[in-house]
C-alpha cells in the first residue's frame, strides 16, 4: 500500500512539474501528460528527487534585489572618488551577502533644475534607497522625498546639523543619514603657519554658496583674528570665476590660500595650481584630491574610505533593516596631509623637512603628484 502511495504520490508531483514545463516552456499538456505515463516508477522517483534538489538549491540561492539611486553634484575628483568606492563596495557586499543592488547613477553637474528632475525620476523608478553625494544633491532629497519613506543616505556633507539634514549627528530623527567629512580648519592653519611662521597675509579661496565652505571659513577668520594676522577673500561661482580670483590673490601678495572643502574650486583646481605656484603661492585645502589636481597641499578626510564606509551604511539600512533615523552620522579623522610634492619644489621647498615640521600636527604625512583623477 505505501509502495501505491508512494508511486501515486510521485505521479502526482511529476504531473505537476511537467504541467509547470509545458506553461513555462511551451510544451503542450499532451506531450506533458505523455511524458509522464511513459516513466516507471524508478524514474520518476528519480525525477522527483531531481526536482527537489533544484527547488532546494533555488530556495538557498535566491537573491534579494535592492535598487538604488546614486546622484552626484558635479564632476571632481573628490566626488567620483566616493562615488567610485560606494559603487566598488556595493559590489563586494552582494558577493557576501547575497544580494543584488541595481544602481541607477546621475550627475547634475551643479544645476539645481537638473538635481530636481533627477530625484524625481528616482521617485517614479521606485528605488529602496537614494545616495545624495555632497550637501545640496542630499537637501533636495531630504525635501523630495519627505512623507514617502524612501531611506537617504549622504556622503561628504561637512556640517550634516548646520544644514538642517539631520535633527543631530547622533540621532539623526528622519529618512537620512549619511557620512560628513567635517574639516578640522584650525589644524590647517596650524599648517601654514608650521610651514611660515612669519606669514602677514591668508587668502580664502571659495564659493560663497557651497554651503561645505560657510562653516571653515568662519573658523578659519576666528583663527586669524586671534593670531593677529590681516586675510583677503576671493570667492567665484564657476572656473572662470575661480580663475580670476586666483589671480587677484596673486595681486593681493597673499602668504598661502586657504580652501576648505569647496566643490567649486575643486573643480577649477587644474585650471588655477599653476598661477598660484607660479607666484610662490602655497594653496592649502581640505581634501588630497585637491592636491592630486595641482594645490600644495591637502588636508582632511579619506575620500576612499568614506566612500566604503557609505556604501557600508546602505547595507545596514537595505540588508540589516536599520532605520536611518536611529544610525549615527558617520564622521571621520582629519589627520592626513598629502603634500603634492610636483608642487612641493616648484616653490622651493624640502619634502622631507616638511615632513618632519608637519609632523606634530598629524596623524601621518602622505606625498602625490599632479594628476586629473585617482587610479
Amino acid at each position: 500500500m505505501k509502495k501505491i502511495i508512494r508511486k501515486t504520490a510521485a505521479l502526482l508531483l511529476t504531473a505537476v512539474f511537467a504541467a509547470q514545463l509545458a506553461g513555462c516552456a511551451g510544451v503542450s499538456p499532451e506531450a506533458a501528460a505523455e511524458f509522464t505515463s511513459s516513466l516507471d516508477e524508478k524514474a520518476v522517483e528519480e525525477a522527483v528527487e531531481n526536482v527537489k534538489e533544484t527547488v532546494e538549491q533555488a530556495a538557498e540561492g535566491a537573491i534579494t534585489s535592492f535598487k538604488v539611486g546614486i546622484c552626484n553634484y558635479v564632476d571632481d575628483a573628490s566626488l567620483n572618488q566616493i562615488v567610485d568606492n560606494i559603487e566598488s563596495q556595493l559590489a563586494t557586499i552582494e558577493k557576501e551577502n547575497n544580494v543584488k543592488f541595481e544602481i541607477m547613477y546621475d550627475n547634475c553637474n551643479a544645476d539645481p533644475n537638473v538635481l530636481n528632475q533627477i530625484v524625481a525620476n528616482f521617485i517614479a523608478d521606485d528605488v529602496d534607497l537614494m545616495i545624495g553625494i555632497a550637501t545640496p544633491v542630499a537637501m533636495t532629497m531630504q525635501s523630495l522625498t519627505e512623507g514617502k519613506n524612501i531611506p537617504v543616505v549622504f556622503a561628504a556633507v561637512s556640517d550634516p546639523e548646520g544644514a538642517g539634514l539631520v535633527a543631530s549627528n547622533e540621532a539623526p530623527g528622519a529618512n537620512i543619514t549619511g557620512t560628513s567629512d567635517y574639516l578640522d580648519t584650525n589644524a590647517i592653519m596650524n599648517l601654514i603657519f608650521a610651514n611660515n611662521p612669519d606669514a602677514k597675509k591668508i587668502g580664502f579661496l571659495y564659493d560663497i554658496g557651497q554651503d561645505a565652505s560657510t562653516a571653515p571659513i568662519e573658523a578659519a577668520k576666528a583663527y586669524l583674528k586671534d593670531k593677529g594676522v590681516e586675510y583677503v577673500e576671493h570667492t567665484g561661482t564657476n572656473v572662470d570665476e575661480i580663475m580670476l580670483a586666483a589671480q587677484a590673490m596673486v595681486a593681493d601678495g597673499v602668504d598661502a590660500v586657504f580652501t576648505p572643502t569647496d566643490n567649486t574650486v575643486m573643480t577649477a583646481e587644474l585650471s588655477i595650481y599653476e598661477i598660484l605656484a607660479q607666484a610662490g603661492i602655497p594653496h592649502y585645502t581640505g581634501a588630497d584630491s585637491f592636491a592630486l589636481n595641482g594645490a600644495f597641499l591637502g588636508y582632511g578626510v579619506d575620500y576612499a574610505n568614506l566612500g566604503v564606509e557609505t556604501a557600508n551604511m546602505v547595507k545596514s539600512i537595505l540588508v540589516d533593516g536599520n532605520d536611518p533615523a536611529t544610525t549615527p552620522v558617520m564622521t571621520f579623522d582629519n589627520g592626513t596631509a598629502t603634500i603634492n610634492t610636483d608642487i612641493c619644489k616648484e616653490l622651493g621647498l624640502n619634502y622631507d623637512e616638511l615632513n618632519k615640521i608637519f609632523e606634530p600636527y598629524c596623524l601621518r604625512v602622505q606625498e602625490i603628484t599632479t594628476a586629473e583623477s585617482f587610479e
